[in-house]
């Protein structure tokens, strides 16, 4: 096997990946689970290679990203259902705290768009993600 080959394959794999997390979060995430099973296939082929570190860096842009969101569905539900989870809100605790549930989920997908576009950006530079 042509292992000059592989990694050209396997470097035009981690561009399309970002492209998969960048457009996730316009599209309900879905490609980012696909990215994320297909990071954790090839990982080994990657393995003491440049591309390593922008696995790793995809993988943990993900998992961060998961428990962002999962803290925010917190805070949206807590908004829209405070009476039957036992909280007395007023009105207008209920919509700040809904604004508030909204600005971080236009927070997060910024951050995620912006680790996906820096580490497309450094793989383009052919940098690694962490020195």
């Amino acid at each position: 096997m042509n292992h000059v080959a592989d990694q050209k394959a396997n470097r035009h794999l981690t561009y399309v990946l970002y492209l998969f997390y960048i457009i996730s979060v316009f599209t309900g995430n879905l490609l980012a689970v696909i990215a994320l099973v297909l990071n954790h296939v090839k990982r080994k082929a990657v393995r003491n290679s440049l591309l390593e570190s922008h696995f790793s860096w995809q993988i943990r842009t993900f998992w961060w990203g998961c428990l962002w969101n999962i803290l925010t569905v917190g805070i949206l539900a807590l908004a829209l259902f405070n009476r039957e989870l036992g909280f007395q809100l007023s009105d207008d605790h209920a919509s700040l705290l809904f604004f508030t549930g909204l600005a971080c989920v236009f927070t997060v997908g910024a951050w995620t768009v912006y680790r996906n576009l820096h580490g497309l950006f450094c793989l383009y530079g052919n940098k690694p993600m962490y020195d």
